[in-house]
């Protein structure tokens, strides 16, 4: 019987790659292949390996990678601290008990894939004393959290974005630990897309917290999506918070554009269309806009799976920039031009890399060129190979990313590698 379920499931995923598109919708005006609805959605995913001893992603011409940080629990998200330090949130995804057989086998998938499971629920600080470019000294930062995922650092006061909200701890300069239960400011409902990244703004008086959907699109109706797929504004003076910008599927990483003190996010889109239909997106993020989800993608092109509401429809914003269908792009941070030799201004983005396609994308850390504010020309790999050429097994999975202390050199989480990468000039 489960020789018959592989060969029908193989059947299936080949039939689906003989239709898929040859390129990837890339860029400030792609090509998306129309809307084919899945019935049964495609369900591919790579087995977790790790790295063996002494392997390493692929890096660029020009570049070298060596771990930082080795040994983690599932390393997600990464914040540098003014002193050096670097802090690296562990957290899994956990899930409640499958209630359909779609579920049971996404469930089983994702432990294959070391994506579900018992989460560490703390942050862990990392110190390179003699600048070496690999940490010696490690300490618990934070545990007993909830998921917890964002961090940002304002004023003494360590702020971590939790799944269920936002708890704020006191925080000493060179403190290797923090102390006290801390206090919950916002609350967020957990569940579904699980990460709650933050970004303070450049005049430090916000926190902006992405807050991703419950469901692929609104599934379990919209009231069920209330307070969801958006980014969050909170006021630090007031502790007043609000919903900065909405219709974001699930906006993991954000940025801002230094020239234009622009917030950037990038966004992953919903399943069930087709390989490359709709793109995941690097975006600005607008006061008041809506982004379209679960409405409409890429502008105004109508879900029909969705109820409609043609006036949020009318009012879409069409995104920035595609990345590809299904890349899951989460990491995100500006790299000015200097940090590595050959590349000039723009954003580094990890993509952790897709599930539902029939031919796998995303698995790499990519680099977006930016002038005037704005992207300018096509994508360019950073790091690769993450996963085998046969798409059976990934070595490993990007995730979030920073510049590192030294502000020459670039750091990378991979949560199946249990590795901090760090990244420089050969």
């Amino acid at each position: 019987m489960a020789k018959a379920t592989s060969i029908v499931g193989g059947a299936m995923v080949l039939l689906r790659r003989m239709g898929a598109p040859e390129t990837q919708a890339l860029g400030a005006s792609p090509t998306i292949p129309e809307a084919k609805k899945q019935g049964i959605m495609t369900l591919k995913m790579p087995t977790a390996k790790g790295w063996a001893p002494g392997q390493v992603p692929a890096a660029a011409a020009g570049l070298k990678v060596n771990a930082f940080a080795s040994d983690l629990l599932h390393p997600r998200w990464i914040e540098v601290l003014p002193n050096g330090d670097v802090l690296v949130a562990e957290a899994l995804m956990q899930a409640d008990p499958p209630r359909t057989l779609m579920e049971r086998a996404m469930h089983a998938t994702l432990r294959r894939a070391r994506a579900l499971g018992v989460s560490a629920n703390r942050i862990t600080l990392w110190r390179d004393a003699d600048g070496d470019g690999v940490a010696e000294i490690r300490e618990v930062f934070v545990e007993n959290q909830n998921q917890p995922f964002g961090m940002a650092l304002v004023d003494g006061t360590f702020y971590v974005g939790n799944t269920d909200g936002i708890v704020a701890f006191p925080y000493e300069d060179g403190a290797t630990r923090l102390t006290g239960p801390g206090r919950k400011l916002v609350d967020f409902k957990p569940g579904g897309h699980w990460t709650r990244s933050l970004i303070v703004s450049p005049d430090r008086t916000r926190i902006y917290a992405g807050v991703g959907s419950l469901s692929n699109i609104g599934d379990n109706g919209m009231e069920a999506e209330e307070g969801r797929a958006a980014i969050w504004e909170l006021d630090l003076a007031s502790g007043n918070a609000r919903i900065f910008a909405s219709g974001l599927r699930n906006a993991v990483g954000t940025a801002w554009e230094p020239t234009s003190q622009t917030l950037w996010t990038v966004v992953n889109e919903r399943d069930g269309l087709g390989d490359e239909t709709p793109p995941d997106y690097l975006t600005s993020v607008q006061d008041g806009g809506f982004y379209g989800w679960p409405y409409c993608y890429w502008g105004q092109t109508v879900d029909d799976r969705v109820k409609q509401d043609p006036d949020l429809v009318a009012r879409a914003i069409t995104p920035d920039y595609a990345l590809g269908g299904h890349t899951a792009s989460l990491g995100l941070c500006w790299m000015p031009e200097g940090t590595l030799p050959g590349f000039g201004d723009g954003m580094v983005i990890g993509q952790h890399g897709s599930w539902n396609r029939s031919t796998l994308s995303g698995y790499k850390l990519i680099f977006v060129p930016f002038e005037n504010g704005h992207p300018a020309g096509p994508p360019r790999d950073i790091l690769w190979g993450f996963l085998s050429e046969d798409e059976k097994v990934s070595f490993g999975r990007p995730v979030g990313v920073a510049i590192g202390p030294d502000g020459r050199s670039l750091l990378m989480a991979d949560d199946v590698g249990d590795v901090i990468w760090r990244v420089t000039g050969a």
